[in-house]
């Protein structure tokens, strides 16, 4: 009840943007608050390109340590390292930011991106000046902070695995990865599929971290070095200052825009991982 009233609310402050573009704000290029011209593809597009580039580093590196926690690490090394990723969990994402503007972009600037450019700079995606500031800053930054959400939701799904589809597999001389490849991973797919998918959730709706690496152009840009603006970032930068109505409506029609898809993403990924603990129930009986 309380998400239908929050939809409302929104739709309501975002109607005369929704009147006045329709669809094409969607799919327009250009954001011009004195024209009362307005579009969100570059805000789209940027949040798109860093959330996906963040869950490309994150998703395998968080469920290799969710297997080494809950699979290989001993009984005392395994609750340390549960209570870190917890800890880094809840680290606030200015932190993160402050970390990522003075430590991680300088870094990304003058080592990472200028190897990136030289070795792969014949594929669009490196080539242009290499600041440190962009997409790429951003994609990392998200892929570091979504990390210990996707790991603990991974870990907690492989640890309600039933015993029985390890013992099997140990009875037939499996090997422990062996074990874990053939019949932990396939039982527990829709499970770390869901994790994965609350990641991105959280990735889209992440705001400071990326708002102080990004750049903040609105720009459409092939390459991953070049700054670009999400849809959070832009009613982050502009909100206070939006003073025309239409303008402020346009915020608003971006936040209805991402309040949708985070909605649809984070009920998508509870449904998932409610069948894999179903499945357990269903196991256990």
């Amino acid at each position: 009840m309380l998400v239908v009233l929050m939809a409302l609310l929104i739709w309501r402050s975002a109607e005369p943007s929704v009147q006045t573009f329709g669809a094409s704000f969607l799919i327009g290029r250009e954001w011009d608050p004195v024209h009362h011209r307005f579009g969100a593809m570059p805000y789209i597009y940027g949040t798109l390109v860093s959330t996906l580039l963040a869950l490309f580093i994150a998703g395998p590196t968080s469920l290799g340590a969710a297997i080494y926690i809950s699979e290989f690490a001993p009984r005392r090394l395994r609750t340390a390292l549960g209570f870190l990723v917890d800890l880094l969990a809840a680290v606030p994402g200015v932190i993160y930011g402050l970390w990522g503007s003075f430590i991680l972009a300088p870094w990304l600037g003058s080592y990472v991106e200028p190897a990136l450019k030289q070795g792969l700079g014949f594929l669009p995606f490196f080539q242009g000046p290499t600041m440190g500031i962009g997409m790429l800053a951003a994609g990392v930054i998200l892929a570091i902070m979504t990390s210990p959400v996707i790991t603990a939701v991974c870990r907690e799904v492989l640890e309600v695995v039933p015993a029985g589809q390890r013992e099997a597999m140990i009875a037939l001389g499996a090997t422990p990865w062996e074990v874990v490849r053939r019949a932990v991973l396939p039982y527990a797919r829709t499970g770390i599929v869901g994790a994965f998918t609350l990641g991105l959730g959280k990735a889209i709706g992440e705001t400071m971290a990326v708002t102080m690496v990004i750049g903040n152009r609105p720009d459409i840009a092939w390459s991953l070095f070049a700054p670009a603006h999400t849809m959070t970032s832009v009613i982050i930068n502009e909100f206070a200052e939006a003073v025309d109505p239409l303008h402020l409506a346009a915020l608003i029609h971006i936040a209805l825009v991402l309040f949708l898809v985070t909605l649809f993403i984070n009920m998508l990924a509870r449904l998932l991982i409610y069948q894999i603990s179903r499945r357990v129930k269903q196991w256990s009986l």
